[in-house]
């Protein structure tokens, strides 16, 4: 379950294409991100973060796309939650061959 954004997703956007429009204005995308983010009300940091998965989601820059990240978040959920079946049926296995055992000959 994902916590609650404290930035719609429409603002992100809109910070985001802000830096793509005046980036042209200022000396570098670093100064661009700076000067929109206090004006955006949220720090540079988050700013660039957003501002770098766009590019990654564009096919700008390297690693994964957020399409990327969802499904390897629900790939790994899958792993935990099989691999916790398979700890509980080895247990269950455990505990009845040893029942088996201790059962007395008729």
């Amino acid at each position: 379950m994902s916590r609650a954004s404290r930035y719609s997703q429409e603002v992100r956007e809109r910070a985001v294409r802000l830096v793509s429009e005046q980036q042209g204005e200022h000396p570098s995308q670093w100064a661009a991100i700076g000067s929109i983010a206090s004006k955006m009300g949220c720090t540079a940091e988050t700013l660039r973060k957003w501002v770098r998965q766009a590019e990654r989601d564009a096919g700008k820059r390297g690693g994964l796309t957020s399409s990327d990240q969802e499904r390897l978040k629900a790939l790994e959920r899958e792993n935990r939650e099989l691999k916790r079946a398979n700890e509980i049926l080895r247990k269950a296995a455990a505990f009845f061959a040893q029942a088996e055992l201790d059962r007395r000959p008729k």
